[in-house]
């Protein structure tokens, strides 16, 4: 790491973590890897299918808050961070930002950093150069550092992008997308995440209004049809035709049925591309996928495609 301030912290705001030994492989992972480590108290609480009672995971919260580490990243996700939105202290989650801490994950961790651009927590858009702190969708402790069928935790690529990233020297991402995009370029503030978080948070006041933005979306265990019924929503409440561009990352593990008939994912962005008339590209390497890149949610970006190869650059 060459960032001076390298502490980590291992905290757990969703689902329960079944099984201590992949967060404790990820810490000795990122130890390896220059972070000094440590685990939140709270960490592998377990009450019903949450890491903690909802009072417990928001004390975490607050707490990792206020001690301002480098990194806050999260141990896994699942659910239970909407539970808390309502009772976050946002003034402490910005000043935090402020003194410097990343906070990061994918997943369930969608509904923080959202709810956090909604609210005025995500840090500056334009921070400047080299500048870590901020929200940033990305890997997390237990599928990403602490694996068992792998010696490194993970993926090597994600783990090295991540260790850029937290160094503030990641400044871009390149992808391969479909054709027909040669030439586009435009510019936004980047949010997204998790589809059905997404979704789950419009017309709440955790939805951040963000025009003219660049939208990244992902999901996992959720049928193409159930992905279509998603974007549509989005769609039909005006939230894509306010966007500069759509990207999209994976969508895995769903199960095809006899009904479906040819109807897929590609099918579902064909009809998505018929009625918005927003550019919609395919291939970011994002979402429940060993391979993934670290993202800034709420940073301006610069969106560029030359060929087939597409960049984000902030």
């Amino acid at each position: 790491m060459s960032n001076a301030r390298n502490d980590l912290v291992l905290f757990s705001p969703s689902g329960i973590v079944a099984k201590a030994a992949p967060v404790r492989k990820a810490a000795r992972r990122l130890k390896a890897m220059g972070f000094d480590v440590r685990i939140d108290e709270a960490a592998l609480l377990k009450q019903q299918r949450f890491a903690g009672d909802d009072d417990t995971r928001l004390a975490a919260l607050h707490r990792i808050a206020g001690e301002a580490p480098a990194v806050a990243l999260a141990t896994r996700g699942g659910y239970g961070l909407s539970r808390l939105l309502d009772r976050v202290d946002w003034k402490a989650m910005q000043h935090s930002v402020e003194q410097g801490t990343a906070w990061v994950g994918y997943s369930d961790m969608t509904a923080l950093h959202l709810a956090a651009l909604a609210q005025g927590a995500a840090g500056a858009a334009q921070p400047g150069e080299g500048v870590r702190a901020g929200l940033w969708a990305g890997p997390m402790a237990c599928d990403d550092f602490g694996r068992e069928d792998s010696d490194l935790g993970g993926d090597d690529v994600t783990q090295d992008t991540f260790s850029e990233a937290m160094s503030g020297e990641l400044e871009a991402v390149g992808f391969r997308t479909e054709a027909g995009f040669d030439g586009l370029e435009t510019s936004g503030r980047l949010w997204g995440g998790n589809l059905a978080i997404v979704q789950a948070l419009l017309g709440t006041p955790h939805f951040p209004k963000v025009r003219g933005g660049v939208l990244f979306l992902e999901d996992v265990n959720e049928h193409p049809y159930r992905i279509e019924r998603a974007l549509l929503q989005l769609h039909q409440a005006g939230v894509l035709a306010q966007q500069k561009a759509i990207v999209l990352g994976a969508f895995t593990e769903y199960r095809k049925s006899p009904l479906d008939r040819g109807y897929n994912l590609k099918a579902v962005i064909a009809h998505l591309r018929s009625v918005c008339p927003v550019p919609i590209l395919t291939g970011l390497p994002f979402g429940h996928v060993p391979v993934k890149v670290c993202l800034p949610v709420g940073r301006k970006v610069n969106l560029m495609v030359q060929g087939r190869d597409a960049f984000i650059l902030w």
